[in-house]
Protein backbone atom coordinates (compact mmCIF):
# COMPACT_ATOMS: atom_id res chain seq x y z
CA UNK A 1 0.00 0.00 0.00
CA UNK A 2 1.49 3.74 -0.46
CA UNK A 3 1.72 5.73 1.93
CA UNK A 4 2.86 8.82 1.26
CA UNK A 5 0.42 11.58 1.82
CA UNK A 6 -1.50 9.49 4.22
CA UNK A 7 -0.48 11.20 7.74
CA UNK A 8 -3.15 13.35 7.42
CA UNK A 9 -5.48 10.59 8.26
CA UNK A 10 -4.80 9.83 11.68
CA UNK A 11 -6.33 13.89 12.31
CA UNK A 12 -9.53 12.34 10.25
CA UNK A 13 -9.70 9.40 12.85
CA UNK A 14 -8.95 11.15 15.88
CA UNK A 15 -11.65 13.61 15.25
CA UNK A 16 -14.03 10.90 14.41
CA UNK A 17 -13.69 9.34 17.56
CA UNK A 18 -13.84 12.00 19.20
CA UNK A 19 -17.09 12.75 17.86
CA UNK A 20 -18.29 9.85 19.09
CA UNK A 21 -16.47 10.74 22.61
CA UNK A 22 -19.18 13.89 22.44
CA UNK A 23 -21.97 11.73 21.59
CA UNK A 24 -21.60 9.33 24.51
CA UNK A 25 -21.10 12.33 26.80
CA UNK A 26 -24.02 13.67 25.19
CA UNK A 27 -26.16 10.90 26.06
CA UNK A 28 -24.72 10.14 29.39
CA UNK A 29 -26.02 13.76 30.11
CA UNK A 30 -28.97 13.93 28.27
CA UNK A 31 -31.05 10.63 29.46
CA UNK A 32 -30.76 10.95 33.26
CA UNK A 33 -31.75 14.63 32.54
CA UNK A 34 -34.81 13.53 30.16
CA UNK A 35 -36.04 10.67 32.84
CA UNK A 36 -36.19 13.27 35.69
CA UNK A 37 -38.48 15.76 33.30
CA UNK A 38 -41.92 16.14 35.07
CA UNK A 39 -44.70 13.37 33.64
CA UNK A 40 -47.95 14.63 32.87
CA UNK A 41 -49.17 11.33 32.97
CA UNK A 42 -51.30 12.14 29.82
CA UNK A 43 -50.81 9.06 27.60
CA UNK A 44 -48.37 8.97 24.68
CA UNK A 45 -47.71 12.94 25.63
CA UNK A 46 -44.30 12.25 27.07
CA UNK A 47 -43.13 10.56 24.00
CA UNK A 48 -41.53 11.58 20.53
CA UNK A 49 -39.99 14.76 21.80
CA UNK A 50 -37.82 16.99 19.41
CA UNK A 51 -34.27 18.43 20.54
CA UNK A 52 -36.55 21.44 19.80
CA UNK A 53 -38.77 20.77 22.33
CA UNK A 54 -36.12 19.02 24.85
CA UNK A 55 -34.25 22.75 24.59
CA UNK A 56 -36.75 24.73 26.76
CA UNK A 57 -37.11 21.58 29.27
CA UNK A 58 -34.04 20.29 29.46
CA UNK A 59 -31.08 22.33 31.60
CA UNK A 60 -28.34 24.40 29.40
CA UNK A 61 -25.87 22.76 30.72
CA UNK A 62 -26.78 19.52 29.66
CA UNK A 63 -27.81 20.82 26.12
CA UNK A 64 -24.66 22.32 25.57
CA UNK A 65 -22.94 18.82 24.99
CA UNK A 66 -26.37 18.16 22.08
CA UNK A 67 -25.00 21.19 20.24
CA UNK A 68 -21.54 20.56 20.32
CA UNK A 69 -22.34 17.58 18.80
CA UNK A 70 -24.62 18.99 16.35
CA UNK A 71 -21.17 21.42 15.57
CA UNK A 72 -18.86 18.51 15.48
CA UNK A 73 -21.44 17.76 11.87
CA UNK A 74 -21.00 21.00 10.56
CA UNK A 75 -17.42 22.67 9.67
CA UNK A 76 -15.23 19.28 10.34
CA UNK A 77 -16.91 17.93 7.55
CA UNK A 78 -15.24 19.82 5.26
CA UNK A 79 -12.39 19.35 7.21
CA UNK A 80 -13.22 15.14 6.33
CA UNK A 81 -13.42 16.22 2.94
CA UNK A 82 -10.47 18.41 2.22
CA UNK A 83 -8.20 15.62 4.27
CA UNK A 84 -9.31 12.85 2.44
CA UNK A 85 -8.78 14.62 -0.57
CA UNK A 86 -4.96 15.39 0.37
CA UNK A 87 -4.30 11.53 1.23
CA UNK A 88 -5.63 10.96 -2.11
CA UNK A 89 -3.51 13.27 -3.80
CA UNK A 90 -0.16 12.37 -2.11
CA UNK A 91 0.19 15.81 0.01
CA UNK A 92 -1.56 15.11 3.47
CA UNK A 93 2.18 14.85 5.34
CA UNK A 94 4.29 17.47 6.47
CA UNK A 95 2.29 20.52 7.05
CA UNK A 96 -0.68 19.52 5.77
CA UNK A 97 -0.41 16.97 8.64
CA UNK A 98 0.65 19.12 11.53
CA UNK A 99 -2.63 21.32 10.25
CA UNK A 100 -4.32 18.40 10.71
CA UNK A 101 -3.54 17.88 13.96
CA UNK A 102 -3.98 21.55 14.76
CA UNK A 103 -7.40 21.75 13.92
CA UNK A 104 -8.44 18.48 16.35
CA UNK A 105 -6.54 19.98 19.02
CA UNK A 106 -8.69 23.25 18.11
CA UNK A 107 -11.98 21.29 17.93
CA UNK A 108 -11.47 19.36 21.09
CA UNK A 109 -10.40 22.25 23.17
CA UNK A 110 -13.73 24.26 21.47
CA UNK A 111 -16.15 21.29 22.14
CA UNK A 112 -14.70 20.78 25.82
CA UNK A 113 -15.33 24.91 26.27
CA UNK A 114 -18.76 24.77 24.93
CA UNK A 115 -19.81 21.67 26.67
CA UNK A 116 -18.52 22.75 30.55
CA UNK A 117 -18.40 26.94 30.67
CA UNK A 118 -19.54 28.05 26.99
CA UNK A 119 -18.66 31.90 27.37
CA UNK A 120 -19.33 32.82 23.84
CA UNK A 121 -16.25 34.95 23.16
CA UNK A 122 -13.37 32.06 23.58
CA UNK A 123 -15.74 29.53 22.00
CA UNK A 124 -16.11 32.26 19.13
CA UNK A 125 -11.79 32.21 18.76
CA UNK A 126 -11.90 28.72 19.04
CA UNK A 127 -13.85 28.43 16.50
CA UNK A 128 -12.20 30.87 14.19
CA UNK A 129 -8.78 29.40 14.74
CA UNK A 130 -10.29 26.51 13.98
CA UNK A 131 -11.73 27.99 10.85
CA UNK A 132 -8.17 29.28 9.73
CA UNK A 133 -6.25 26.00 9.93
CA UNK A 134 -9.27 24.96 7.65
CA UNK A 135 -9.05 27.14 5.31
CA UNK A 136 -4.91 27.35 5.08
CA UNK A 137 -5.78 23.09 4.56
CA UNK A 138 -8.27 23.93 1.58
CA UNK A 139 -5.77 26.64 0.38
CA UNK A 140 -3.25 23.42 0.20
CA UNK A 141 -5.43 21.48 -1.67
CA UNK A 142 -6.34 23.92 -3.99
CA UNK A 143 -2.69 24.84 -4.84
CA UNK A 144 -1.69 21.03 -5.65
CA UNK A 145 -4.79 20.22 -7.59
CA UNK A 146 -5.13 23.72 -9.23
Amino acid sequence: MHTTGMAILGPVVALAAWTMVMWLWMYATRIPAIGRLPKTGKAGEDRGWTGAMLEDLLPREVQWKAHNFNHLHEAPTVFYAIALTLALIGAGDGVNATLGWAYVGLRVVHSVWQATVNSVMPRFVLFTLSSVVLTALILHAAMAIF
